[in-house]
């Protein structure tokens, strides 16, 4: 199975970016903004319960998608800030980084949102969360067992999931 113009699941994993266990958190969340999955691997501090830290990312993935929409150079009509828009409609956001981590975010055509926060240092990892998608593809969307919406609660994914995110660096 190919999505995004990739390559079939089985092959080869997309290359690393560093050396190292980088990867400290991902969250997956529909488009209607439900936390379907709430992976950690490093995250030493916990400030927040787990719904309000959910709240927080989607909340904060809503306002850049929003401030890259409007502040698009090449979009004739700027629309409204905080206007919902469809995947790959209007400017891209890919990540940013700060000092302590790296946020990478990927939307897919059906809605799904893949955050995943990194070490800092940690190259670009857009084919990493397209192999991501492609995982969930595989091992939860076409589970006969997982109703749609509910939280991703299949043991080879996240089993999988983990394996991949150790071998990012």
């Amino acid at each position: 199975m190919q999505f995004f113009g990739g390559t079939e699941i089985s092959p080869s994993l997309p290359a690393a970016t560093a050396s190292g266990n980088n990867g400290h958190m991902m969250y997956v969340f529909n488009r209607n903004g439900v936390c379907l999955l709430y992976r950690e691997w490093n995250r030493p501090l916990h400030t927040l319960n787990a719904q309000q830290d959910h709240k927080l990312m989607f909340g904060l993935l809503f306002s850049l998608k929003s401030l890259t929409a409007k502040m698009d150079p090449t979009a004739v009509e700027k629309g409204n800030l905080g206007v919902p828009q469809l995947p790959g409609q209007g400017c891209s956001f890919h990540s940013f980084r700060t000092n302590t981590y790296k946020l990478s975010f990927m939307e897919s055509p059906s809605g799904i949102k893949i955050i995943l926060i990194t070490h800092p240092r940690t190259g670009d990892l857009r084919e990493s969360l397209k192999y991501i998608y492609n995982l969930y593809v595989e091992y939860v969307v076409k589970n006969p067992l997982y109703t749609p919406g509910t939280l991703i609660r299949c043991d080879l994914f996240n089993t999988t999931l983990d394996q991949y995110v150790r071998s990012i660096s």
